[in-house]
Order: C-alpha cells, then sequence, then structure tokens
C-alpha cells in the first residue's frame, strides 16, 4: 500500500477528511489525440499510472468525459483495488459530441447520470471527490450553480458522493456552491501568467480549501515565455519545472495535478516541482502575469 512520502515536493493537505500529497497527478493526457479515444500506448498509459502511485502520489485528476470512459478504465486496470491511501477526484458538468467538443451537461439527470457513470468506470460504490465544472472552453463564465451543486449534493447524501468541488468557475459561484453543501476544493485555471484568482486562493487558504490549478504553462505570451525561461537558464532546470514550482511555493493550499503519458515525464516533474527559487527568482516570476 503507497502513502504519501517525504520524496515528493510540497507536502500534504488536507482534502475534506483526507490527507493527499500537494503533488498529485492529472490523468487527461493518457487519453488520444484530443481527449479522444484510447492512448497511443496503452502499456505506458498503465505503467505511468503504477509509478505515480509507486512514488506516493495519493491524489489523481480524471473525468469519465476523457476518452470518454478511457482514463478511468486505464485507471481502473492498473490500480484497482485502489490503495486506502487514495483519492480519485473526477468531474461532471460536460459530455463529448463526435467531432470532440465538449457540450455542456448540466441538468440534474445530466449530472446523475455523469456520476453513475463515473462509479461504473472508476469500479467503486462512492466517488472520493466530484469537481461540478462550469463555465466553458474559454474559461469561466456568469451563471447560477445552485441547481447543479444542489443535485450533487443530494448524490452526496445518498453516499455515492463523499467530496464536492467546483471546477471553472467564478469567486461568485464558489460562494455560491457553499452556500449549498461543503467545498473541499476549487479547480481553475492559474499560472504565472493568469493570476486572476489571486485573492480567491488567499480567502480559500484561510478556509482551509485546496485550490488546483491546471494548465501550468497555458496562455503565455512570448515575452512571457522569454522571462519564464530566463530563469529557468539560470536555474538550470526547464520552463516546466520552473512554473511547478512557483505553483507550490506560491500559496500551502495549491495541490498540483501536472499530466503525462510518460514514467520519465512524471519523474521529471517530481524533481522539477521540489526547485529551489531564489528571492531574485520569486521576484523575476511575480513580474511575469502583473
Amino acid at each position: 500500500m503507497s502513502t504519501p512520502t517525504p520524496s515528493l515536493p510540497g507536502g500534504t493537505w488536507m482534502l475534506g477528511d483526507r490527507t493527499v500529497t500537494r503533488f498529485g497527478y492529472g490523468a487527461m493526457q493518457l487519453a488520444g489525440p484530443w481527449v479522444m479515444g484510447p492512448p497511443a500506448d496503452r502499456d505506458g498509459a498503465l505503467a505511468v499510472l503504477r509509478e505515480a502511485v509507486d512514488r506516493g502520489i495519493t491524489h489523481i485528476d480524471t473525468s469519465d468525459a476523457y476518452g470518454p470512459h478511457v482514463t478511468n478504465e486505464l485507471i481502473r486496470e492498473a490500480l484497482h483495488p485502489y490503495p486506502e491511501s487514495l483519492l480519485i477526484a473526477t468531474k461532471v458538468g460536460a459530455d463529448r459530441d463526435a467531432q470532440g467538443g465538449w457540450p455542456t451537461a448540466r441538468r440534474p439527470e445530466d449530472l446523475r447520470r455523469q456520476v453513475h457513470q463515473n462509479l461504473r468506470s472508476l469500479g467503486v460504490d462512492t466517488l472520493d471527490l466530484v469537481n461540478m465544472r462550469m463555465g466553458d472552453a474559454e474559461g469561466p463564465q456568469p451563471g447560477s450553480i445552485t441547481e447543479a451543486f444542489e443535485t450533487l449534493a443530494a448524490l452526496q447524501q445518498q453516499g455515492l458522493i463523499r467530496h464536492l468541488g467546483v471546477s471553472n468557475v467564478t469567486a461568485e459561484q464558489v460562494a455560491e456552491a457553499r452556500a449549498v453543501a461543503p467545498v473541499v476544493c476549487v479547480q481553475n485555471m492559474y499560472n504565472l501568467a493568469h493570476r486572476h484568482d489571486d485573492g480567491l486562493i488567499e480567502q480559500l487558504a484561510a478556509d482551509g480549501i485546496a485550490y488546483v490549478p491546471f494548465f501550468p504553462l497555458g496562455g503565455f505570451s512570448p515575452v512571457q515565455s522569454e522571462a519564464l525561461s530566463a530563469v529557468a537558464a539560470r536555474s538550470g532546470s526547464t520552463p516546466m519545472s520552473v512554473a511547478l514550482a512557483w505553483l507550490l511555493q506560491r500559496a500551502p493550499n495549491i495541490l498540483l495535478i501536472p499530466g503525462t503519458s510518460k514514467v520519465a515525464h512524471l519523474r521529471e516533474n517530481i524533481v522539477g516541482a521540489g526547485l529551489a527559487l531564489s528571492a531574485e527568482d520569486v521576484a523575476a516570476l511575480d513580474g511575469i502575469g502583473r
């Protein structure tokens, strides 16, 4: 059985009533191109999942929409029966169409269907954590989350979900969801170049709620990329390593879920996220998104 290990950067965080490693793993890249269909290297996908758990990672992020069904089925094949220490977080709120699009699916009947699909594909009776995904491919959008979150809260009361979170949301939607049921994490795009959630992260940290950023290198301008590369060169590292290390040092409630389909890349990410940034490096990096 794997347990959190000191060799992982960042230590641990309490996600609801579960202790998880702050360095986690995102499974989206295990599916085929455009997150559709099976992986080109199925054995490699299974190997990276097993390596993640062997390394002590106890937080894996997935969704039955990835593939669809592909990543959940890979996780089940690689890791079931799951270690007691492992928390698997999934998402609902979107389906897939034949063109690879992500049409929204947030009606109560849609959400109930998606929860049951996740239960089946992961092979569990209760989902550890379900994130309610809002917004669209462009990011968070205004709109009420209440009905959708009430649907998930009812499923939680039935014992089908242990913890609830939100994804791709505005600060107002976070507050709205918290008025319905406890929220253990917020999952949004956030990185050195996109710091719109700075205030939200501080508020969540004070309330003991995790913040899970995705796309650590997403949306950088050429100038911002040059600044990041300069710090990476100075530290003898890579831009991804610097970006991950900065996130871990940004706030104690930030949990990382970098994805990869390669064991070697997973190992590189683990080492890179542990990079010690100097005060000069942090000052340079803080200037990227401001």
